[in-house]
């Protein structure tokens, strides 16, 4: 698996520790930017991040903005993206295991690194349940692709 990594200038801090933890985890982790905290606008990073993922089946992402509202809106923005915003382990455990969440999204500006990592360790040991909730997932890929397609008549 490989992990794809982005923040904007709010989330830049918390990103740079979390790279350290999953590096020396082992994980392959990919960096999308900021490199720095000089302020720059997340749908730019987002996309990016959103759009790698999408792209790669065995690809995950974590995206983090201040409050983290910012990224996950920009990254389900993007087809086949289930992004899921996390403020304590059990979201993010359960936005794997229900709605096998490609994108954890976290707030830069909430919380601090241990529960950051903590996060982090669980949403990428959780396994997808499938069943019920492949129906359910399967229920929103309709509903992109009705929206995907409306968006294209308009055009």
């Amino acid at each position: 698996m490989k992990l794809i990594i982005g923040s904007d200038h709010a989330g830049y801090e918390l990103k740079e520790k979390l790279k350290q933890m999953l590096n020396e985890a082992g994980e392959k982790v990919e960096d999308y930017g900021t490199t720095t905290e000089e302020s720059c606008d997340y749908p730019d990073i987002g996309v990016r991040v959103a759009e790698r993922v999408a792209q790669d089946a065995d690809a995950q992402g974590i995206l983090i903005c201040g409050t983290g509202i910012g990224m996950t809106i920009v990254a389900n923005k993007v087809p086949g993206i289930r992004a899921a915003l996390a403020y304590n382990t059990y979201v993010a455990q359960y936005a794997r295991e229900h709605n096998n969440a490609n994108i954890l999204v976290l707030p830069g500006r909430v919380f601090g690194k241990e529960m950051a990592e903590a996060m982090v360790r669980a949403w990428l040991n959780a396994r997808f349940g499938g069943d019920r909730h492949q129906r359910r997932l399967d229920k929103i890929t309709e509903i992109e692709k009705k929206y995907a397609s409306a968006a294209k008549q308009t055009v």
